[in-house]
């Protein structure tokens, strides 16, 4: 991981946070880029907006967080923010029933207002409130496994718990899909040279 306001990458890449207000989103994001947690944060309004860089490989990624709002009121304050995402990360807090209930509202955003092809990601934070559970992880894989997501994880914003991996992987995710993306129009290019090269015997 590199600091957050490192200059110099290779590419960038888009997301966006979503879930239910008081989920800890932010607080989140704050603990895997900057290694803090405001007991006392309130929540954000409209959207924040912050830098995870990491180097895969010897390629630098840069990912442009769009931290966003929860509250209904707000919401459609953030529907521009889906353009051009990448990955969404839905965000639920594992005491909360609500707020994973409400998970089915922001995936159809997603699905609306999304590219196709966006990864997605689960993760249920607030591990630190075990003794408050009210989600268990398999219920939240299951959804995950319905809904087609790419990667679901636990995690803490107080004690940091899983914080920075789900930016990692996020980058992982987005970087192999890139190659993938890069290496078949290399290939495309190619046959498209040989094609157009070819000599035709009459």
């Amino acid at each position: 991981m590199l600091p957050e306001d490192y200059t110099k990458f290779d590419i960038t890449f888009k997301m966006i946070i979503l879930g239910h207000h008081g989920v800890g989103k932010t607080c989140l994001t704050k603990q895997a880029i900057r290694n803090t947690f405001d007991e006392a944060y309130n929540s954000t309004i409209g959207f924040e907006f912050v830098n995870f860089n990491v180097k895969l490989d010897d390629k630098v990624v840069k990912l442009q967080i769009w931290d966003t709002c929860g509250q209904e009121i707000y919401r459609s304050l953030i529907s521009g923010f889906y353009k051009n995402a990448a990955l969404a990360v839905l965000v639920y807090a594992i005491d909360s029933k609500e707020s994973f209930t409400n998970l089915d509202v922001w995936l159809k955003d997603i699905k609306l207002q999304s590219n196709p092809d966006i990864k997605i990601f689960l993760v249920g934070n607030k591990t630190d409130l075990e003794d408050q559970r009210v989600v268990n992880f398999e219920e939240a894989k299951k959804y995950a496994n319905e809904n087609d997501f790419d990667y679901v994880i636990e995690t803490s914003a107080k004690t940091g718990f899983n914080a920075k991996e789900v930016f990692i992987q996020a980058a992982k995710v987005l970087y192999l899909e890139h190659l993938k993306y890069t290496n078949k129009a290399n290939l495309s290019s190619t046959k498209y040279n040989l094609n157009t090269n070819a000599k035709i015997d009459k």
